[in-house]
């Protein structure tokens, strides 16, 4: 069967598009199973928090370098490779016996992760021009908006009817499909080749940069933030940390200085004429520089509540994983209804209007849920926000990527999308490590204070029943109020004052974005410049080699 150019643009999206939902599902669906995990693995709640950030930290350190490296040697090639090791990984994930494996099986994942998202953007900047390319985006925006959504029901369904093993084991059959459906549509592209090395020493130092800093934020509750208490130690294998100081001030001076080193080697290679892992001609196009800001800002608030409502409906309201994941259902209408509205609208209003809009939509949900959430609460009080919350999510994220985008010459589409998804990923990363650390301490210091108030506790028994929640990221709440009622209560009063803290945090993050979309101007464009900007071939310099004389136009 012949397939028409059109057609084949097409179907690559959709595939393109499966594939970023193959990530963003895998980064949501296990929101809801961790609580089963730590029932099956007995997980601290440090350890949750690695559970996801092993994942997203080298999901955010990774970025800039696949992105680089798809450039070079081929965007369609680096898709399929990133799909394979995602896939390897979900084995590992599914059999893993320990929380350690788990987490080391995480980390693959985020390697496979890191190749794929900034190469399906990279294959769309590359591949689109015009309006096709705004549509191209929207898609795949509301992609990424509707499976925050829909990893959470599909994990809680799976979690619920057979195992939280399956909810990791899913990815298999989904992997190998969308693999060779980017196989039969997508056309390759790459770069010309320069015959200049790789920046190897950039590569790792924006590696140490990312790790340094997101470490420091997850392990600063459990190592001290300067000091060590004496009692918990870095450990690895037989080592111990030996000083006094805590790793987590020495983890954040290795990030300063390796960004600092970073830049600096940067705009040495660049005055040299060698090539460098990011273009820091990229940070001259305004749309590029303060569209990053604030897609970083906005991304703190964005995800880290995802990490905290599912502990909180399954361990202080009661729901099981697939009453949980129906309720997190709402944030995908809301991210579906955000398409439809943004094109209706599109055509009368900018782009960056739409993400202050989005943005405003989310803050106003987010704050709604910290509003709503208390211990009595049900379904009931947070389905609305969350609709309203995935509303927003819809529109900022779609629309906030083609507007750091836009501007992008396509031989530099792999570093500036790499930029633009590590960017995102730092951000989402800080958020649940920021969020997490305010939701597991404000929860710890308000059931210390309940239960100060409880002359039947006395205080070495409250100790062990504040670390009991806190370690357990509130698992143990339900087995306290079997044995007694008074403090099962305590304890689910105090867990939904540290979910609402992290709701009121991620929404001040988020206001901290709307205001950082202002240095974004009004973002007019004529219509004329998208016809002028396909006219003027921007394609140039990329090698399409699936076939002789094929467009990088087919290569979506």
């Amino acid at each position: 069967m012949n397939i028409t150019p059109t057609t084949r643009r097409w179907l690559s999206l959709v595939f393109i598009s499966v594939a970023v939902s193959l990530i963003i599902v895998d980064s949501t669906i296990v929101n809801v199973a961790i609580p089963s995990i730590v029932d099956d693995l007995g997980i601290s709640s440090t350890q949750v928090q690695w559970v996801q950030e092993s994942y997203t930290l080298v999901f955010a350190a990774l970025l800039l370098v696949f992105g680089t490296l798809s450039d070079r040697y081929g965007r369609r090639l680096m898709l399929v490779v990133g799909i394979a090791v995602f896939i390897i990984a979900s084995v590992l994930v599914a059999l893993a016996p320990t929380g350690d494996l788990l987490i080391g099986a995480r980390v693959i994942q985020g390697v496979g992760g890191a190749m794929v998202l900034p190469t399906t953007l990279s294959l769309i900047n590359a591949g689109s021009r015009g309006r096709e390319r705004g549509i191209a985006f929207a898609i795949w925006g509301s992609t990424i908006g509707g499976m925050v959504a829909l990893g959470p029901l599909l994990g809680g369904w799976l979690t619920t009817y057979f195992s939280w093993r399956w909810a990791f084991g899913i990815n298999i059959p989904l992997g190998l499909i969308v693999a060779i459906g980017v196989l039969v549509t997508v056309t390759e592209s790459r770069d010309a080749p320069d015959g200049r090395h790789i920046d190897v020493l950039g590569a790792v130092l924006s590696v140490l940069a990312s790790a340094g800093l997101v470490f420091g934020l997850i392990e600063g509750r459990t190592y001290g933030w300067w000091l060590s208490d004496g009692t918990r130690r870095l450990t690895i294998g037989e080592w111990t940390w030996p000083f006094a100081l805590s790793p987590v001030p020495v983890s954040f001076a290795v990030a300063a200085l390796s960004t600092a080193l970073f830049v600096w080697w940067g705009i040495r290679r660049t005055r040299r004429g060698q090539s460098t892992l990011l273009a820091l001609s990229l940070f001259a196009i305004p749309s590029f520089r303060n569209g990053n800001i604030a897609a970083l800002i906005v991304s703190l608030g964005e995800f880290g509540i995802v990490l905290s409502l599912p502990l909180w409906l399954q361990n202080v309201v009661g729901y099981d994983a697939l009453q949980t994941g129906f309720v997190l259902l709402a944030l995908a209408g809301g991210s579906f209804a955000a398409s439809g509205f943004s094109g209706a609208v599109g055509s009368r209003t900018t782009p960056i209007m739409l993400v202050r809009i989005g943005i405003a939509a989310e803050i106003v949900g987010v704050a709604g849920l910290g509003w709503a959430i208390t211990a009595t609460a049900s379904w009931l009080n947070v389905v609305p926000f969350l609709f309203l919350y995935g509303i927003g999510l819809g529109l900022a994220t779609a629309q906030l990527t083609g507007v750091v985008l836009k501007d992008v010459p396509v031989g530099l589409s792999g570093q500036g999308s790499g930029t633009q998804s590590t960017a995102r990923q730092i951000g989402s990363a800080l958020g649940i490590a920021v969020l997490g650390t305010v939701l597991f301490t404000a929860t710890g210091a308000a059931l210390d204070a309940r239960l100060a108030d409880m002359p039947a506790v006395p205080a070495a028994a409250r100790s062990q029943i504040v670390d009991a929640v806190v370690v357990s990221a509130g698992g143990a709440i339900p087995a306290l109020a079997d044995r007694d009622a008074a403090v099962g209560a305590a304890a689910r009063e105090a867990f939904s004052d540290g979910t609402r803290a992290s709701a009121f945090a991620a929404a001040g993050f988020l206001a901290l974005g709307l205001i950082a979309t202002l240095r974004l101007g009004s973002g007019r464009r004529r219509d004329d410049d998208f016809d002028a900007e396909a006219d003027a071939g921007t394609n140039a310099g990329a090698d399409v080699s699936a076939a002789p004389g094929a467009d990088a136009s087919q290569s979506i």
